[in-house]
């Protein structure tokens, strides 16, 4: 009894070490490899950038064409390109004002992620060009701050194209617009609604609500047009998530909710997964939430 206790301990120790990335790093909140394996690879570009300057990433440019899954990118925190394994073109341009194609401020959200407590590994989600590709493609990208061995700091990046959606996106952009309101209180509201914001991309869109189910920021709709009652809405089998999400947040702030849904690409319903978290607007109690498909075993 004591060996197989001794061997399932060490069982375990290992895998507690696997879930934390070969860095010290926690992946465990992760369901793809593709997202756990970015993450690995842009903090180890970091480490090395820390040791070695900008020096230690010419490995990086050279294996860029060899490898595109996702190439290394370097910014400094005036917006200016210091490195772009990718698109060598752009170094020593400031791209601070740069938007992508739905109008979002690539740097501005990046240099907001990096300083999110809410978002440990810098994620930022945005549609840019493949290098050599003419369409651009839906991405996200995950980002260190790093200071250099001569003092500079500076953000370090990579991203995925055509991301699977995990999760923790949905969870970083609804626990990061709960802390906006709780600071900033009715003026948040827009914030979180503004289409170019990082509450909204791609498909997610965080969203809020009365206790009522009346609706305060549209899931739909950046305006108000959008006027159903969330807690009478059904999924495709005649199940009400937002109802049922509220009654299993009696004792807790926060859950969970899957549904069903259609897909335009299956003809069998998918299943679509609900956060909802529960906060204070002044003196009222509202729900803030999105939705996002589940993960699928990898």
């Amino acid at each position: 009894m004591k060996h197989i206790a001794l061997c399932l301990a060490i069982f375990l120790i290992l895998l507690m070490a696997c879930s934390r990335g070969e860095e010290g790093i926690d992946l465990s909140v992760y369901k793809y490899n593709d997202t756990r394996n970015l993450v690995r690879f842009v903090r180890t570009a970091a480490q090395k950038l820390q040791q070695e300057g900008l020096a230690g990433l010419a490995e990086y440019k050279l294996d860029r064409r060899a490898k595109s899954d996702y190439y290394l990118y370097v910014y400094d925190l005036q917006g200016v390109n210091i490195f772009h394994a990718g698109m060598p073109e752009l170094e020593n341009r400031n791209l601070r004002e740069i938007r992508d194609k739905d109008g979002k401020r690539v740097l501005d959200l990046v240099f907001e992620a990096v300083a999110n407590p809410e978002n440990p590994h810098g994620w930022v989600h945005y549609t840019w060009w493949e290098p050599g590709k003419f369409y651009p493609v839906p991405k996200s990208s995950c980002h260190f701050k790093v200071r250099l061995p001569d003092g500079r700091d500076v953000i370090i990046g990579g991203g995925i194209n055509y991301p699977l959606e995990e999760r923790e996106f949905v969870r970083i952009a609804v626990d990061s617009a709960v802390n906006l309101i709780q600071a900033k209180g009715d003026s948040a509201l827009a914030l979180i609604a503004d289409d170019e914001s990082s509450f909204n991309f791609r498909e997610v869109k965080v969203f809020a609500f009365r206790a009522d189910g009346k609706i305060l920021i549209s899931p739909v709709l950046s305006d108000s047009l959008f006027q159903a009652n969330l807690l009478e809405c059904a999924d495709e089998t005649g199940h009400k998530p937002f109802q049922r999400a509220l009654e299993q947040m009696q004792g807790q702030d926060r859950t969970w909710q899957i549904f069903l849904a259609k897909n335009r690409y299956e003809r069998n319903l998918v299943k679509k997964t609900l956060y909802l978290r529960r906060t204070r607007l002044g003196t009222e109690t509202i729900y803030v939430g999105a939705v996002t498909d589940l993960p699928q075993t990898p």
